[in-house]
């Protein structure tokens, strides 16, 4: 199954450099298990099977934060994405992950040039009144530079690094071999959805590294707070936009990462706090389209107390559904409706093997350790620990969009504490919650659900005939098929096949045993055919006790 995995040969140079990178973090055995040493070696590649003395005294989420940033740019933005997924991972693993470096060494611009004139059609000197060829910020997939166009106008440009595109293509190839592999030989890695992880990371780098679709997230963020003086959105410059550049104003504030000039900057965090929470909330909970990062890197505060989000290449999206769930979910908690709760959380996962009275209990439990509590004393980011904790018990999941809507919550959590110590996302929440209850049942909105279930019902009907038709020909044609999808038969099949040939050839030695010895006690003394015989059990007795011990030996080692 390996070797036809990785059959492309031009992979498997970067195989190697992974590989190698894996094993000095100590995870040589994995690599062993799933067969990446027979493939390298086939093809003449030899690797140093130790990792490091000092690497065995970390703990296994530092071990894998530090791999992934040594992998490179596709591994660190993965890592980045495991860190959204707190249904899945455990705090310690959250915290280390979220570790992951998001600034590195800017490439010079000489290697940027050519890309980026073939992109704009013409001269940097000429497309700008002024560039700056030393970058403000660099990240793993792109740098940006602060520019002046020909009016006057102010902006940084933002530039894809040259050649990311086809590292990152190979690396989402053996991603995705390396996925399908961890859960054949790794059963217990089921619960972490490793193909789902690495599909859903596939979507959201290609997204990222499209700057098109950056520029139309900011655009139209913007058309959403066009209405709120507090909230800035940088514009965009659509004639210099394309897939590896962008455009867009400049914008000079105080970060959050920086209290102390936020103090001498004169504004009040208290306010920012409150602003913030408010665009964020209102993002998530009213339009169903939110910044899925706002932490203070993405964040400037400018005079009047007004917030400035950028860098919009993460954003997340809530269907009008799921949003209805996020509200039943936060009115169930407030309201102490354990069972209500409980079918928020299964229409997310979806999951069929979960008893149900156990979860409304261990529900009723972790809403009634809240019960009580001043709001100022609850921390929005624990109580989601301990929820998602709950899930991971009762191997329940997120849906990805969740996932990034608990991050953004999470961070928001943050900003707003930092600013303001007595900060509570609870207060804040509130009226959202009552707008968007009100919303839901006023008549207007009530007449429209209702007319589309009818809608829907009608054309189940309309259509049953044909589709009952369909089954009916299907069944009268012998053609009607049943499809049941054994992952690991295959595997039992072969395992099943090679005991047979064992006993096959333990009964033919034993066999030929029994009539050489027949043969050895005739008259005359023993015969040509029985030395051969007694030769030919003796090869088949040494070549069964060697397949055995070659089996067992390579047990040995996986264990």
């Amino acid at each position: 199954m390996l070797s036809e995995s990785f059959s492309t040969l031009r992979d498997l140079g970067r195989l190697q450099e992974i590989a190698s990178v894996l094993i000095h973090y100590g995870f040589g055995e994995m690599l062993m298990r799933l067969g990446v040493r027979q493939v390298l070696e086939k093809a003449g590649r030899k690797l140093r099977w130790k990792y490091a003395a000092e690497q065995a005294r970390l703990e296994m989420p530092q071990r894998v934060r530090m791999a992934l940033e040594e992998m490179g740019p596709t591994f660190i933005k993965l890592g980045q994405i495991m860190g959204t997924r707190v249904d899945l991972f455990p705090p310690d693993w959250i915290r280390e992950l979220e570790k992951l470096q998001r600034r590195v060494p800017p490439v010079h611009f000489d290697s940027l040039r050519r890309e980026l004139e073939s992109d704009l059609g013409a001269p940097v000197e000429r497309m700008f009144a002024r560039f700056d060829f030393r970058p403000l910020a660099a990240a793993s997939i792109a740098q940006v530079h602060r520019a002046r166009l020909h009016d006057g106008t102010e902006v940084v440009v933002k530039i894809r690094r040259p050649g990311i595109q086809r590292v990152v293509d190979a690396d989402l190839r053996l991603m995705d071999k390396l996925a399908k592999l961890l859960e054949f030989e790794f059963p217990e890695l089921e619960n972490f959805h490793p193909r789902e992880i690495v599909r859903q990371f596939g979507l959201s780098i290609h997204r990222e590294m499209n700057f098109v679709n950056e520029c139309r997230n900011t655009d139209r963020m913007g058309d959403l707070f066009r209405d709120d003086p507090s909230i800035v959105i940088p514009r965009i410059y659509w004639d210099y936009v394309n897939e590896r550049v962008a455009v867009q104003d400049y914008i000079e504030g105080v970060t959050g990462l920086d209290p102390g000039a936020v103090e001498a900057a004169g504004l009040d965090r208290r306010v920012l706090a409150a602003v913030g929470a408010r665009a964020v909330l209102r993002m998530i909970l009213v339009e169903g389209f939110f910044h899925a990062d706002p932490h203070d890197g993405n964040l400037l505060y400018l005079p009047g107390n007004r917030i400035a989000f950028i860098d919009f290449g993460m954003t997340g999206r809530l269907s009008a559904t799921r949003r209805n769930q996020v509200v039943n979910l936060l009115y169930g908690i407030i309201e102490q409706d354990a069972p209500g709760t409980a079918d928020v959380l299964l229409d997310w996962s979806g999951a069929s093997d979960v008893d149900p009275d156990r979860l409304i209990v261990d529900m009723d439990n972790f809403i009634d350790s809240y019960h009580g509590a001043p709001l100022k004393q609850i921390s929005l980011t624990d109580m989601l620990s301990d929820l998602t904790r709950l899930m991971r018990q009762h191997h329940l999941s997120l849906p990805s969009d969740l996932a990034l809507l608990f991050r953004a919550l999470v961070a928001l959590d943050g900003m707003g504490r930092q600013n303001d110590p007595d900060f509570d996302i609870f207060t804040e929440t509130a009226p959202f919650l009552e707008q968007v209850l009100k919303a839901r049942y006023e008549p207007r909105a009530l007449a429209v659900r209702g007319w589309r279930n009818v809608a829907q019902l009608v054309e189940i009907f309309a259509s049953m005939p044909a589709e009952l038709r369909r089954l009916l020909r299907s069944a009268h044609k012998g053609t009607l098929t049943f499809n049941i999808d054994l992952s690991r038969l295959d595997y039992f099949g072969w395992q099943l096949e090679r005991a047979a040939s064992w006993l096959a050839i333990g009964l033919v030695t034993a066999a030929l045993i029994v009539s050489s010895s027949i043969l050895m006690t005739i008259a005359g003394g023993p015969t040509p055919f029985s030395l051969i015989g007694f030769v030919a059990a003796s090869g088949g007795v040494l070549w069964l006790f060697f397949s055995i011990w070659k089996i067992s030996r390579a047990r040995r080692r996986k264990m």
